[in-house]
């Protein structure tokens, strides 16, 4: 049995992180890594400490640490959580997320050496999917990864604070040679508190940093047309959102620091890998060839639609206006499931594991 390290990093939101603690507290231990497992808080400078208000156990006897940092360092304050780790897997968590189905313990017990991360099934608060991550690209608020991978990749870039940092994280496991999954018999429930988020920061942060994932890990025949294409699109949620001025600020910066970001250009493979094509070119295409299907249709078009469609063309399926055989059309775990719940007799672009076995 596999003892896990759960770490949270929060700042300034007692009340959400106590009911997180008390929705850790109901879960079975057993399930959890057992009473070697612990809970690891880093409190990013919040006003009132967290050591004053969470307990140094959980009432299902799982142990406590908080630390407590100078500074709010964000979603980097994970990696001070994992140097201060005492297990071999770390489960990342939000502040407002908490597991909620399925033995986590069985999942990663039955992982392989070569897997690096696994992520899980996350659900909002109104039983939709949260949306996100890749087939390889892992979502914060409920993944498991290596500690020894995590180390070795060197954790979470500092310079990222929050958003888009699973994504570099994911590209350095990679190319360090190690796959990244996702188990559906792990579930986490994110109930996604507004408490202390600005929309317009996000905006920025999103428009900046993944920018910088492009920058720093895409093959130069694609970088600057994944660049202009991710701008189009921040510019379009910008507008809806009213946040333009947010969009601006961060395309300004992104292009005054493109040139200063820290190279490590994925190889053709490991590229096919993070950008999610490869389980396409492995998942549905597979199927199709299976059932001599020629022509296919793109449904409920999401993340990672374009990755689908090259995969599929190059293929030698036509993706046409309409056609008998459906493909849900994105990469993103959590929309996909939404997806296929609306059209049961369509295809997922990629499948996720079902239960703890690994294939």
């Amino acid at each position: 049995m596999p003892a896990i390290s759960f770490v949270i990093p929060t700042h300034n939101r007692k009340e959400v992180l106590s009911q997180t603690m008390d929705m850790m507290g109901r879960y079975r231990l057993s399930q959890l890594g057992g009473k070697d497992s612990e809970v690891i808080i880093l409190d990013n400078a919040s006003d009132t400490p967290v050591s004053e208000y969470v307990p140094t156990r959980l009432a299902n006897g799982l142990e406590v640490q908080v630390h407590r940092l100078n500074e709010n360092i964000s979603a980097s304050a994970r990696n001070f959580g994992v140097d201060n780790a005492r297990c071999q897997w770390i489960v990342m968590l939000d502040d407002d997320s908490s597991p909620v189905r399925g033995n986590i313990n069985s999942v990663l017990d039955a992982m392989p050496i070569e897997v690096g991360a696994v992520g899980g099934e996350i659900l909002l608060s109104d039983g939709a999917h949260e949306a996100g991550g890749l087939p390889e690209v892992i979502v914060g608020c409920g993944c498991a990864i290596r500690r020894s991978a995590f180390i070795e990749a060197g954790g979470y870039d500092s310079d990222f604070g929050y958003y888009a940092e699973e994504y570099d994280l994911c590209a350095k496991l990679i190319a360090n040679g190690h796959r990244i999954v996702h188990s559906r018999a792990m579930v986490f429930e994110h109930r996604k508190v507004v408490e202390g988020r600005d929309f317009g920061d996000i905006l920025f942060r999103l428009v900046r940093n993944n920018a910088w994932v492009a920058a720093r890990y895409a093959t130069g025949d694609v970088r600057d047309q994944m660049i202009e294409s991710l701008f189009a699109r921040y510019e379009q949620i910008a507008q809806i959102e009213r946040v333009s001025d947010s969009f601006v600020s961060g395309k300004a910066e992104a292009i005054a620091t493109l040139a200063y970001q820290p190279s490590r250009v994925l190889s053709p493979d490991h590229w096919k890998r993070f950008t999610g094509q490869q389980a396409v070119i492995d998942g549905v295409l597979v199927e199709l060839q299976r059932r001599q299907v020629h022509q296919v249709q793109l449904i409920e078009r999401g993340k990672g639609d374009d990755v689908i469609v090259r995969a599929l063309e190059s293929s030698g399926i036509e993706v046409l206006d309409s056609s008998t055989t459906q493909v849900i059309g994105t990469l993103s775990l959590g929309p996909m499931l939404d997806a296929i719940m609306r059209h049961r007799d369509a295809l997922m672009a990629w499948e996720p594991m079902a239960s703890a076995e690994v294939l």
